[in-house]
């Protein structure tokens, strides 16, 4: 007798190589891409793979579809959300922030639907924001009776404390300009031209030094808890480092000859 074939459930988190920048898309349109502990594995394992690959300039997290990025927590009974808590003492959305708080390369949101509740902290652990303008955010959690806790990490350090006590004090949504003006998006277009924005902005990352911008990223997340004195220290002894790296001396070469600069991979010198 024949055996029957294993058909693989499709991955509920996708990631492509596209040209310098790896996508990673939450793959669960039916269930407006809302997170559950595979799709926050999935999320991490991307990262940190994309880590590893110095061929790489930038990360894009997206969600599947036109209607949502990411519309929070799976609420669904059985997902396992909010019970992990009581038996380990991080949390599966933690552990996701902890790998993209060191993650070396610029992470870009690319904000195709609502993003809401813990859709914001995925947006929030991203350098920047593009955003169709279609687009709804919030945080609702308290509607549902819990409040958005872990998101306060990170967005508190986004956007004015005001504009966070009303997103988490009234569980409404705003729109995309919203968004842009206290500080969410840092572009919002039509949903037809997101994906031409989004390589624009790698584009725009390309043409820096990739030695200076993983080490940049690292000095951003380093001072980010800092004092005056304790940043200004750091500071300055990475300056020196970054300084005397090779792309720092074919920056410089490339200025004065008035031509673009050829960057090396980071680790690898210039020829």
């Amino acid at each position: 007798m024949q055996a029957s074939e294993t058909v693989s459930p499709t991955p509920v988190v996708q990631t492509e190589r596209r040209g310098s920048a790896l996508w990673i898309t939450i793959n669960r349109e039916e269930r407006r891409n809302a997170i559950n502990p595979d799709a926050i594995a999935g999320i991490e394992n991307a990262l940190r793979g994309a880590a590893a690959d110095s061929s790489l300039r930038a990360v894009v997290l997206t969600g599947r579809g036109e209607k949502a990025f990411c519309a929070g927590a799976d609420l669904t009974r059985g997902t396992g959300v909010f019970s992990e808590g009581a038996v380990e003492p991080t949390t599966d959305f933690g552990r996701l922030a902890r790998v993209a708080r060191e993650f070396p390369l610029p992470l870009i949101a690319r904000i195709n639907g609502a993003c809401v509740a813990g859709g914001m902290g995925l947006m929030a652990l991203c350098d920047m924001a593009i955003v169709a303008d279609h687009a709804r955010f919030g945080l609702p959690e308290a509607k549902v009776g819990v409040f958005p806790m872990q998101v306060l990490v990170y967005l508190r350090r986004m956007i004015a404390p005001r504009y966070v006590n009303e997103l988490c004090f009234t569980g409404e949504l705003i729109d995309a300009q919203r968004a842009r003006e206290i500080g969410i998006a840092n572009a919002v277009v039509p949903y037809a031209e997101l994906d031409a924005a989004v390589d624009a902005m790698v584009g725009r990352v390309e043409q820096c030094s990739p030695q200076a911008l993983r080490r940049g990223r690292y000095a951003i997340a380093s001072m980010e808890w800092m004092g005056f004195t304790e940043a200004l220290t750091f500071a300055e002894s990475q300056i020196a480092l970054t300084s005397t790296a090779p792309d720092a001396k074919e920056g410089l070469q490339a200025f004065n000859e008035k031509r673009p600069p050829k960057w090396a991979a980071p680790g690898e010198s210039h020829e």
